[in-house]
Formats: structure tokens, sequence, C-alpha cells
């Protein structure tokens, strides 16, 4: 416990929780693999799928409304168990091969045929190029192949 100098009166403060990120009740294990496993919205599928439209690279405002994105297609899943990014097949035409979406630091990515991409985004490179996704979502320990329909497929790590 703190002393009083001099007389003066110790300062009140109110603690507040200063995270506004969903902190909600933790998904079991179980739960999380369900619940990653649904549908996407067409919603979530546009805005993603929008990347190569531009802006995003250098729009700040852009990049939020892909992470508000996420955020509102995955409300029930906590922070620390939302996809670390996206990789796509890239439409901007030679050089570029694929894009990534970096969800933690909101940062948009547009890579060349053959140019390395991170160790967690590489391994879904050939997934991102394949016809059948839309794009992958990328977790620590899984990747999520999402198709234009939205349907999803889970690769365990």
């Amino acid at each position: 416990m703190a002393r009083l100098i001099l007389g003066t009166k110790p300062i009140q403060t109110t603690v507040v929780n200063p995270v506004h990120i969903f902190a909600g009740n933790r998904l079991s294990p179980q739960s999380l693999q369900a619940r990653l496993r649904q549908k996407r919205s067409a919603r979530y599928i546009d805005a993603m799928t929008q990347l190569d439209a531009g802006g995003h690279v250098h729009s700040t405002a852009a990049n939020q409304a892909l992470q508000d994105a996420i955020q509102q297609e995955l409300p029930d899943v906590t922070v620390d168990a939302l996809p670390l990014g996206v990789v796509s097949k890239c439409y901007l035409g030679a050089p570029y091969e694929v894009h990534t979406l970096d969800c933690t630091g909101g940062i948009v990515k547009h890579f060349k045929c053959g140019e390395t991409l991170s160790p967690l985004m590489e391994r879904a490179r050939s997934l991102a190029n394949h016809p059948t996704y839309a794009f992958i979502e990328v977790y620590s320990t899984k990747l999520i192949a999402v198709s234009a329909s939205g349907q999803t497929a889970i690769i365990e790590a």
C-alpha cells in the first residue's frame, strides 16, 4: 500500500479494461473448430476478394475495413484464435502471383512469382493458386481454404 507523503491524499483511480477487442467466453477447442468450419458469408468473401481492386495498399481505412470484416464474420472467436493472415491469388497480372493480408498489422502485399512469403503464409501459396479457393485463412496451426461459395476446408499444419 502506498504511503501518504506530506499529508497529501492518494490519487483515486478506477481501473477500466483497456482492451476493447472481443474477450468474452473462450470457445472450447471443439467448439472453436466447429465455428471455424462454418460457411463464410457472401459479405466477408466479397471483402476479402476485393484486395486486387487497389486502395488497400495505401489506405489505412481500407485496411481497417478488412480487419472489421474479419471481426464481424467471427464475432465469437477471441482475438488470439483469429486468422494471422489471408493469402489469395493475385489478379493484377504478371509478374504478380499471390497477395497477402497480414491481419496483425493490416498490411496488404502483392508477391511476384518466386518471391518468398513469410513461412506461415508460404504454406498457403499453392492452395491460394488453386481455382477451387477464393482465399486461404492462415492460422498458426492450420489453414482454412474458403471457396467462392463460402464453403471451408480445414488443413491442419
